[in-house]
């Protein structure tokens, strides 16, 4: 049995699982519970939040040619430019979790009120949007890379896939905002 129609029959399945998996190194790593890997020099670990906000707005890229593309009727265009997001989104999570498990994460560098009623909220959102993300994205990948893309209208791949990128965009908006609040905004 070839390992995509074992696939196409389990997506729910195969999505669960992947989430579970995902979101368990998440937070595994960020509370500490995932084994520290080696330490890169000081200046890879200062560099990483800069390197991810240009990966975010590459992935920001990526998800609007896509968009673009499936508007048009470019199937190869659309599926090359979500799964090159994916990968962007992939090689960011790789890397904060890098940084996070042997910094721990960024302290907030303002004043204590728009750290209160600023920061922390927003951060709780792009949070919370990039964990609902997770599920979202790994459904319609699986869809989309394991069916014809004919039978793909006869799925919730459109439907599900407009939320998917719709709040995925925000949260990497969002996340650049993030770096900006932590690094860039001269305090």
């Amino acid at each position: 049995m070839q390992v995509r129609s074992w696939a196409r029959d389990r997506v729910p399945a195969l999505t669960g699982l992947l989430t579970a998996v995902a979101l368990a190194l998440v937070f595994g790593s960020v509370l500490g519970v995932v084994p520290t890997p080696p330490r890169a020099p000081t200046a890879v670990l200062e560099a990483i939040p800069a390197v991810n906000a240009v990966v975010s707005l590459a992935a920001i890229v990526a998800i609007v040619t896509g968009w673009r593309a499936i508007r048009r009727g470019e199937v190869r265009r659309h599926r090359a430019a979500m799964l090159t997001a994916f990968g962007l989104f992939a090689l960011f999570l790789t890397l904060y979790l890098y940084r996070v498990s042997i910094l721990g994460p960024s302290e907030f560098p303002g004043p204590e009120t728009v750290y209160t009623f600023v920061y922390l909220p927003f951060l709780a959102i792009h949070i919370l949007l990039a964990i609902v993300c997770v599920p979202l994205l790994f459904y319609v990948i699986l869809l989309g890379t394991t069916r014809p893309v004919r039978e793909l209208y006869d799925t919730n791949h459109a439907r599900v896939g407009k939320i998917a990128a719709s709040l995925w965009l925000v949260s990497f908006t969002m996340g650049i905002t993030v770096f900006l609040m932590l690094y860039v905004v001269p305090w």
